[in-house]
């Protein structure tokens, strides 16, 4: 289970069908935090987002929002700390079948982390991994 992160134009925060409207300018999926993974940060490419630095204009732009799924209000030092100072206290169990059915590999403080390839263009130099595509 996680939670999915959206740059929203103010204004239409309270109304917007975020999957149907991820195509639009108005409403950008920043991407997901999921419990013992690194950040699945939405890159996209041909829009110029190919990193967590990339997104720092989206995500201080002042006629923006951030919010989550459940539509709380996120403070921009508050997003970037969920993607940047994750960890797990304790060390995962997984085994390295376990790693190679989820497309994953031990990652930094203690975290799964995407495998380049299936999605992940590539890993973050924190504890991001940055992930093209529509994901949930």
């Amino acid at each position: 289970m996680g939670t999915n992160f959206f740059s929203v134009k103010k204004g239409i925060e309270g109304e917007a069908d975020f999957w149907s409207m991820r195509e639009s300018p108005e409403v950008m999926h920043i991407g997901k935090s999921s419990g013992g993974w690194c950040f699945s940060l939405h890159v996209v490419p041909e829009q110029g987002i190919e990193d967590l630095y990339d997104w720092i204009p989206i995500l201080t732009d002042p006629d923006r929002v951030i919010i989550n799924e459940y539509r709380d209000t996120i403070e921009f030092c508050e997003m970037i700390k969920t993607i940047t100072h994750r960890s797990r206290s304790e060390p995962s169990n997984w085994t390295l079948e376990d790693y190679s059915r989820n497309y994953a590999e031990p990652g930094p403080n203690n975290l799964a982390r995407h495998t380049v390839g299936q999605g992940c263009l590539r890993q973050g130099t924190g504890t991001w991994d940055c992930i093209e595509g529509y994901f949930s």
